[in-house]
């Protein structure tokens, strides 16, 4: 499984997990995952005239995530890979990945990390180390 938020080091993530594939001719499945709305943030959509923030903000992530998958689909089929596509959405990157790896009973999770260390991953977070830490599913970690 190759995970992906669409960004820049995310889609190298994808090239080196779908290049891995093709070399052991294995089946891939690209999952990206959307957050749940927040509240404060809908809160602040609302008092700013936005009417329907939360379906507006759930089309938002649909289309995002619509948009991720296929890229990484027409990468797959350009270097003729198997390949299906996941968008979870609800749920916290890290949940999203680990439950579609039980799921799709997938061997290997494929995702990147900006490898930030110290103050800045405890502020930051990192749902690659929650990944690597929680995970049953071994994990490969592209920088």
């Amino acid at each position: 499984m190759i995970a992906t938020d669409g960004s820049e080091l995310a889609g190298k993530a994808v090239e080196h997990g779908l290049q891995l594939a093709k070399s052991v001719n294995a089946t891939v499945v690209v999952v990206t995952v959307t957050e749940a709305w927040s509240a404060f943030e809908m809160a602040s959509d609302i008092e700013s005239g936005k009417r329907d923030a939360v379906e507006a903000y759930e089309e938002t992530a649909r289309s995002a995530a619509q948009a991720i998958l296929e890229e990484a689909a027409a990468q797959s089929a350009s270097i003729g890979v198997a390949c299906e596509t996941r968008h979870v959405n609800d749920k916290k990157p890290a949940e999203g990945i680990m439950d579609t790896a039980v799921l799709e009973d997938c061997n290997l999770i494929v995702m990147a990390s900006h490898g930030r260390r110290g103050v800045r991953k405890m502020l930051l977070g990192s749902q690659t180390a929650e990944v690597i830490a929680l995970s049953k599913t071994p994990v490969l970690v592209l920088r």
